[in-house]
């Protein structure tokens, strides 16, 4: 059994940092931050901010999605020289919808320790203040860009029971919100966005009301969504009337008879007759 601890190894600690109050980091993550040899981060810019505030003077190195393969080996051969390393992303805990997973996944195959300072997420502070079931829950990350494989993702979840977590930029948000509710129909929703931060807002309602409303172009949003409890009441409705209600929403006649289908648990076949002879 490989071990994490006691022994004297070069160690990578993952660092998690605020994400947005300066105020939200750990007497323990500042203290590690003092003591390691370097730190990995994803924009040297932004955490130079952090680093400044808390007078720390490490020796720095960007790490991000487009240089992590070549910045590998480096890191590698940085641990092999008994250094030892901080990585920190741009906010929040670093493996989280960042490369940061794939070089503690590095680090382990070559035998040295990772070792976690907890601290601040973006997604935790999200769904322990969204007023939504917490457990369990499915922490999507951002959905795919690309509309047709955006719907094709949030359908895979139409019929699950837990809360579900989406990362979403501010100038995408409001066409995001329509996509998931022509998938996953109306539910009860919060929007977080700015969290810790001066102008913090949380937003708790329905998807059908937040796509009436104005979103903030600035800050990125949590979305944190209910389960299929809100499917288990629409089946009072006939079928051609819960088809009518997903194309109203916005989607075509063929993709509204699919979704009715995948929802009700029934063939399609039968929701494509119901409709048609009701047209008749």
């Amino acid at each position: 059994m490989q071990k994490s601890f006691k022994e004297p190894k070069p160690t990578l600690y993952v660092v998690s940092t605020p994400i947005g109050n300066l105020k939200d980091i750990t007497y323990r993550a500042v203290e590690i931050l003092n003591e390691v040899d370097v730190i990995l981060a994803e924009d040297t810019r932004t955490s130079s901010v952090l680093l400044n505030h808390y007078q720390i003077k490490k020796p720095m190195i960007s790490y991000h999605e487009f240089n992590k393969d070549e910045k590998e080996s480096q890191i590698i051969n940085l641990l092999s020289e008994q250094k030892n390393i901080a990585l920190i992303s741009d906010a929040g805990t670093p493996g989280i919808n960042d490369p940061g997973f794939e070089i503690i996944k590095k680090v382990i195959e070559s035998g040295y320790h990772v070792v976690s300072i907890p601290g601040a997420s973006a997604l935790l502070a999200a769904v322990v203040t969204s007023g939504l079931i917490i457990q369990p829950f499915t922490f999507l990350g951002f959905l795919p860009r690309k509309q047709v494989d955006m719907k094709k993702t949030l359908s895979e979840y139409i019929n699950r029971k837990e809360t579900l977590i989406i990362y979403e930029s501010p100038m995408r948000i409001e066409k995001t919100i329509k996509v998931i509710y022509q998938i996953l129909g109306e539910r009860n929703i919060s929007l977080a966005r700015e969290l810790t931060k001066t102008f913090e807002t949380i937003i708790r309602t329905t998807l059908s009301q937040a796509i009436e409303m104005e979103h903030n172009t600035k800050g990125e949003y949590v979305i944190i969504i209910e389960g299929d409890t809100h499917f288990q009441e629409s089946f009072n409705e006939s079928v051609v009337d819960h088809v009518q209600r997903l194309i109203q929403s916005g989607i075509t006649e063929k993709d509204a008879m699919k979704q009715v289908a995948v929802q009700r648990g029934i063939p399609k076949s039968d929701v494509y007759q119901a409709f048609k002879i009701d047209k008749k």
